[in-house]
């Protein structure tokens, strides 16, 4: 009950920040009352929580994957009466951002985990009491007077939609029925259905297409965020978005705070953009994703030392594989095999015997360590990721090491073989401090050093 009151009073504060943000953001706005909104005119702030979960495995580490069940065949959708338990993972932790949003009319506050690496956005519609209660309550459509059911006749229903391989059908009751799984072995399914975001009396969505989950193995819903054509992005025409993330803690119960924004930010003025590489249809390959914020390292640094990676590894090839992805649903960060050897043999040669022999965290990632976190730190430096025009993402000495528990700290990275993934990810692990700028428009993704936390107070 404690817990269960400490979950509300934290999601009433973050509401309160959220309104009072939009409140003095659309002062100077006219938009007239219950019109929807073009989102990109205004500048929309919310606090993006960091929940580093001990007890779970995380299913967004793998969401980018999942779009494309050709490239993985592991990472296939099945039907729940056959999925394999043995195709999971056992990651110790799990970091996702958490953002809170309102939905409906009137609008009820639901938390969604931000993905920029997948499509579909879903909220909780539980028709009964889920196994493990969520930390708030599920939406209630009944409650809302602008949610309505997608109906089967609508093209959503039809199989094979394009840049969609979301698994629906037209059930008994007529509902459109969707199917979502992951690599992980969790899942959510329900219904598709249309429902407007509520930011203010004068910011309204138009109405867009939602996943209403009835079964669904987490608390929380997804705000997909990727280029799809129905990802909340799009669906609400938006042009840019931005995040911050905060450094993590491993603290029970602590929920480091940055930033979220929709349409423009005002600090965009010191971010450095790199281009953003985009694909047509007829470019579609089996080892890509075209879906996804693609772009293009040039080069690694270790403790200032660059490694002898070629640019071309985190370029697709003619098949798609060794695309470079920025993923804000992936904890870590996945090399593939040229670039990931080069990190490991630069940080076995740095520390030396230090490295745990014979230890796989959670079977991708094998640069771990027993012994004194700051110190090693130390001996392998400061990370750095190179792009073009001289972008670079650096991740200090103090942050090149995750705590997975134990005792054990490992650096961020893991083999996207080891992932059976084709391309190379920057999770959210080496994000942190740092403003992430999506601009659709002009196709570019910006970067700025920031103090995530100090933003959000």
């Amino acid at each position: 009950m404690a817990m269960s009151l400490l979950s509300n009073m934290f999601l009433f504060l973050c509401f309160f920040f959220f309104s009072v943000t939009v409140s003095a953001q659309l002062n100077h706005t006219n938009t007239k009352t219950n019109n929807t909104t073009n989102l990109n005119s205004l500048s929309l702030s919310f606090p993006l929580t960091l929940h580093l979960s001990t007890n779970t495995t995380s299913k967004m580490l793998y969401s980018s994957m999942v779009s494309n069940s050709k490239r993985n065949p592991r990472l296939k959708t099945p039907p729940s009466s056959s999925y394999n338990n043995n195709n999971k993972f056992s990651f110790k932790y799990s970091m996702a951002l958490i953002v809170s949003l309102p939905i409906g009319t009137p609008p009820q506050v639901q938390q969604m985990v931000l993905d920029t690496g997948s499509q579909l956005s879903w909220i909780q519609c539980h028709n009964k009491a889920p196994k493990k209660p969520p930390p708030t309550a599920s939406f209630d459509p009944s409650l809302s007077s602008t949610f309505s059911i997608l109906p089967c006749t609508h093209p959503m229903c039809k199989p094979r939609i394009p840049d969609f391989t979301l698994s629906t059908s037209c059930v008994q009751n007529r509902l459109c029925h969707y199917s979502y799984f992951y690599a992980d072995g969790t899942y959510a399914e329900g219904n598709l259905v249309r429902e407007k975001l509520t930011f203010s009396r004068s910011v309204i969505t138009p109405p867009l297409i939602l996943g209403c989950a009835t079964e669904s193995d987490d608390a929380r819903g997804i705000l997909g965020m990727n280029r799809g054509r129905l990802s909340f992005a799009s669906q609400s025409k938006i042009t840019k978005f931005s995040y911050c993330v905060p450094t993590r803690l491993t603290r029970p119960g602590s929920f480091p705070t940055g930033s979220f924004y929709l349409g423009n930010n005002p600090n965009s003025a010191g971010f450095r953009y790199v281009e953003m590489l985009t694909f047509t249809q007829s470019q579609r390959m089996p080892n890509l994703d075209p879906l996804a914020y693609t772009v293009a390292i040039q080069g690694i640094r270790i403790g200032g030392k660059k490694l002898s990676i070629s640019p071309a590894v985190f370029v697709a090839d003619a098949g798609g594989s060794g695309q470079t992805i920025v993923d804000s649903g992936s904890e870590f960060t996945y090399l593939v095999n040229e670039a990931y050897g080069k990190v490991r043999e630069e940080v076995a040669r740095v520390v030396g015997p230090g490295m745990k022999k014979g230890y796989v965290y959670g079977g991708v990632a094998d640069m771990c360590f027993d012994g004194d976190a700051i110190e090693i730190g130390r001996l392998i430096g400061d990370m750095v990721f190179e792009f073009e025009k001289g972008v670079e993402i650096v991740v200090p000495k103090e942050r090149v090491l995750a705590d997975v528990g134990g005792g054990v700290h490992c650096i961020g990275i893991g083999s996207s073989e080891k992932l059976n993934a084709a391309s190379n990810i920057i999770g959210n692990f080496h994000q942190q401090n740092m403003w992430v700028e999506f601009d659709l428009t002009n196709r570019r993704v910006g970067f700025g050093r920031a103090d995530c936390s100090r933003l959000a107070k």
